[in-house]
């Protein structure tokens, strides 16, 4: 969807040039200045930067030559496009500006597309450059591991330190994808445990005698195929952090032994009498409501109380939008390094379609799409037309049903009903208005305000 530019008009004709914006203010939602001498147009200049320059040299109204102007442009901007109207100019040399010729017989419909076309790209250029800066800004916002600069990333960070300097039970609540690992090692890296051993376990994977087993151990004889004695995660993991993923997976059995490892440091191998003492930190994870568990006889209140010590919630990916861009460059640049390749970049058209997704899978299904588009294009930029089809539209970006919407502010909301009506208008703002039942003025001002 094509972005509002600014364009400034020096109309040698200014009946036509006063045509020609309306037409790109109505049908291609452009803000336009229309001005018929030369120094107007610098001054315009001067005022605001424009992205495109439309002068027209049919006649000799006064704003000829059009060199000091052109000149004006270069000092001001290396984004902008001059689009002359009619025959070039004798002795006119440009250095950076994107200099382009139109036929002056064209109709005004085909001058505006032609138009709009080069607006397109000016916007898509200053962009480019906007994001490369904003990257560069932030280059400090990654966190043992975590990249984040926004608000409620920074909170989780402080959450992290804070537990690193606690012996307390941490439990990391998240959707999948979230980094909920990451946080859990982050935290043992910045502990005085940071020298011993960190194991994680997922508790979901194991049946209920196989998950006591691994975390517990057992002795010979124990069951079936118990041929030697196992020592148990718990016991490899002493002094160090052991971090129980999917902690509410974990079968009821389990959770009673887990309760005096949590209450005592201490816990039995599976048929064995003898009692182990440990000293290990519990991190555990879920993605899970436990509260809504311990309701329904799922999960015991009393291993909730005590895992529940210290929280750390950490946010989806879709309340986070302003991260989209650095982990995306972040995986770009792991990408170019892990598989050897020299991907440049991601233009801004392809960023800002990362940044509207829904991504159900989060940062671990945003790292896996611009993996796979980095090995595509190898030595270019990524383009939005080299993202699969899912992320540029053919799946619904708002959530497909209404409980999808819950947890979500009023805020992101309307601006996902916008966007998606203004890509099925394929960016017709007034067709897009007109189904959404607002005024134009008032779609421009919400598409201003979200960045869309």
């Amino acid at each position: 969807m094509a972005q509002t530019a600014f364009i400034l008009i020096l109309a040698d004709d200014e009946p036509r040039g006063r045509r020609l914006g309306e037409l790109l203010r109505d049908k291609h939602g452009h803000a336009c200045n229309v001005v018929t001498r030369l120094d107007d147009a610098l001054s315009s200049i001067r005022d605001r930067t424009p992205d495109v320059v439309v002068a027209e040299q049919a006649g000799q109204n006064g704003h000829t030559p059009i060199g000091p102007l052109a000149e004006l442009l270069e000092g001001a901007t290396d984004d902008a496009s001059l689009l002359l109207v009619g025959d070039k100019p004798a002795g006119l040399a440009v250095r950076k500006l994107r200099l382009e010729h139109l036929d002056g017989s064209l109709n005004d419909g085909a001058l505006a597309r032609a138009i709009d076309a080069a607006a397109a790209k000016a916007v898509s250029r200053r962009q480019d450059r906007l994001l490369r800066r904003s990257l560069e800004q932030h280059r400090d916002a990654v966190f043992e591991g975590l990249v984040g600069a926004s608000p409620r990333m920074r909170s989780v960070f402080e959450r992290i330190q804070k537990a690193a300097r606690t012996k307390q039970t941490v439990l990391i609540i998240g959707e999948t994808g979230t980094g909920k690992e990451l946080i859990a090692e982050a935290i043992h890296r910045r502990s005085d445990r940071a020298r011993k051993r960190f194991i994680a376990v997922n508790c979901g994977a194991f049946t209920e005698s196989l998950l006591e087993s691994t975390l517990f151990g057992h002795v010979r004889g124990a069951y079936t195929g118990a041929v030697s004695d196992s020592k148990g995660i718990f016991a490899a993991a002493d002094g160090g952090t052991l971090f129980l993923d999917e902690i509410g997976e974990m079968p009821l059995p389990a959770q009673t032994k887990l309760l005096r490892v949590l209450d005592r440091r201490e816990f039995m191998a599976v048929g064995s009498t003898d009692v182990t003492r440990v000293d290990v930190r519990i991190i555990a994870a879920t993605n899970r409501d436990l509260r809504e568990a311990i309701e329904k006889k799922d999960f015991r209140a009393d291993v909730y109380y005590r895992l529940h010590e210290l929280e750390i919630r950490v946010p989806p990916l879709r309340e986070r939008r302003d991260d989209v861009p650095l982990l995306a460059q972040h995986f770009l640049e792991e990408a170019n390094r892990e598989h050897k390749l020299s991907v440049p970049g991601i233009s801004s058209e392809a960023m800002a379609c990362l940044t509207r997704g829904y991504w159900p899978g989060n940062v671990r299904e945003l790292r896996n799409i611009v993996v796979r588009a980095a090995c595509e294009v190898v030595d270019r930029q990524v383009e939005l037309e080299d993202l699969p089809e899912e992320i540029k539209g053919s799946r619904d970006i708002v959530p497909a049903s209404s409980s999808g919407f819950v947890g979500m502010t009023w805020e992101q909301i309307e601006r996902l009903v916008i966007e998606r009506t203004l890509q099925a208008t394929q960016g017709n703002r007034e067709q897009a208005a007109k189904m959404l039942n607002i005024g134009t003025r008032t779609l421009y001002r919400k598409i201003k305000e979200f960045g869309l």
